[in-house]
């Protein structure tokens, strides 16, 4: 069996061919191209049309044989189409500030404490419901007749298809947590039409098969079905978590750091609220009950702002400098948008009474002690939140071979952490439509049983400095 698991992140898209058979699970990337925000005027947006042709070389590299496709990418972000199918616009990025106070106005209407209990889901300024009350009366959203998530809007041009799957609907705070359906009632009380949602589907549903036209422009011989997965990347990776047993925690690292346990049923408590919690719906009926943290975006950006340099020399020089001698709140909403990094994270160490970091290595080092504090911080909040106990962290993603954030998420959650696999969506992915199309059985612990066979992982334990990591936490929250 051979299929295309199309992963489409932040700032890269890829696609990966992916072998599976009974204990055995290859994936290949056969192309990889840019993805990025686009700023027109004061706007910026996602460059989705090269994507879309992205996908297609991918696939046409790919080559003759494949017996499915499925797109997992971020979420929140949509594309709004008109009566006749027609896209009208770009879709709106995620970072765009046109979202700047528009929580605080819908929560005049809906109390943020009243759409948590709906929805479970945390307040993010780019939440999907936030960006629609963002462009309330504007051309483009009167004439809209469908909304699509980034992933079924790419599997619509693709299949001609109209499906929403539930995995990335479930991050738009317009769903129904606990009825697993569109809320109509917060779709209503937040003045959006409610006839631009297309139905539900759950990961694994066949939703179409490549057009004739897509068949011709890739040289793929049909039929190929287009199979719905866990579209959202991080539904997907924690499929890819090579988990053997129920008791474990995941931190999905790439521009976000997704931390998290997995749960049978949503929290809606208001101590979950408070705590900025998300419940995100899963694989197999299950709940992503998780924290947004920042990220590597932190990092990115960094590089971006010192001119792109080797990474390689500057976590070397990281690792030799001193632990958590400055920390910053990984979630300071200050960090959201684009711009000069290491400047902002020298006043917030500034606002915490903190010497800034005089060096880039010193910097990354800050990030990097950051970034697994608050990986603690989530880890923790989840157990107490949840009652989900855990014994293992799994970090997987990008992040899985930065041996620095690896280690350093062991000692300050005090738990050992197994590290990879690096392509964890990719392979949740590829396992979805392989259990689809009957190439793999089982629910998904033999599905992870297969990566524990067949993926190189790491594993890294604690070193016992917990105290030292509970001072760095205290010194945040006192300010």
């Amino acid at each position: 069996m051979r299929v295309a698991a199309v992963d489409l992140g932040a700032s890269s898209g890829r696609v990966m061919a992916a072998d599976i058979a009974p204990g055995r699970l290859t994936l290949t990337e056969v192309a990889r191209f840019p993805n990025g925000p686009v700023r027109v005027g004061c706007t910026l947006f996602w460059d989705v049309l090269a994507l879309y042709r992205g996908i297609l070389d991918g696939l046409r590299a790919a080559g003759p044989g494949l017996d499915a496709v499925g797109i997992d990418s971020w979420a929140v972000d949509f594309g709004l189409l008109d009566a006749t199918g027609a896209l009208l616009g770009n879709p709106v990025h995620y970072r765009d500030a046109r979202t700047d106070g528009v929580a605080e106005r819908l929560h005049t209407t809906i109390p943020a404490a009243e759409l948590y209990a709906t929805t479970g889901v945390q307040v993010l300024p780019f939440n999907t419901i936030y960006q629609l009350m963002a462009a309330a009366g504007t051309p483009q959203l009167d004439a809209a007749r469908e909304l699509l998530m980034i992933p079924d809007l790419l599997a619509h041009w693709l299949t001609g298809a109209h499906a929403a799957e539930i995995t990335n609907a479930s991050t738009t705070g317009l769903l129904d947590a606990r009825s697993r359906t569109w809320s109509k009632d917060v779709i209503t009380r937040a003045g959006i039409d409610a006839g631009l949602f297309p139905a539900l589907v759950g990961p694994g549903t066949r939703t179409g098969e490549l057009l004739p036209h897509v068949l011709d422009a890739t040289g793929l011989d049909s039929p190929v079905p287009v199979i719905a997965v866990g579209s959202h990347d991080t539904a997907s990776a924690v499929v890819g978590v090579p988990a053997t047993g129920p008791r474990f925690a995941y931190v999905a690292t790439g521009t976000w750091s997704l931390v998290g346990v997995e749960l049978d049923a949503p929290v809606l408590t208001e101590e979950s609220r408070a705590a900025n919690f998300s419940n995100e719906l899963g694989v197999d009926g299950t709940v992503r009950y998780l924290r947004n943290v920042m990220g590597l975006w932190l990092l990115q950006e960094g590089l971006r702002a010192w001119g792109d340099p080797d990474l390689a020399p500057l976590l070397d020089a990281a690792a030799r400098e001193p632990t958590l001698v400055a920390v910053v709140d990984a979630g300071d909403p200050a960090f959201i948008a684009p711009g000069d990094m290491p400047a902002r994270i020298a006043d917030a160490c500034t606002r915490l009474g903190q010497r800034p970091p005089q060096t880039r290595a010193a910097t990354v080092r800050c990030i990097l002690d950051s970034l697994a504090l608050a990986h603690r911080r989530a880890v923790r909040d989840a157990v107490a939140l949840s009652g989900h106990e855990v014994d293992v962290v799994h970090v997987v993603g990008g992040g899985a071979r930065n041996t620095l954030l690896c280690r350093l998420t062991a000692d300050a959650c005090g738990l050992p952490v197994v590290a990879g696999p690096v392509e964890a969506a990719a392979l949740g992915n590829a396992l979805v439509q392989a259990r689809s199309l009957g190439a793999v059985e089982g629910d998904l612990t033999d599905l992870r049983a297969l990566l524990v066979e067949t993926q190189e992982l790491t594993r890294y334990e604690p070193s016992g400095a917990e105290r030292a990591w509970a001072e760095a936490e205290r010194r945040i929250q006192a300010r």
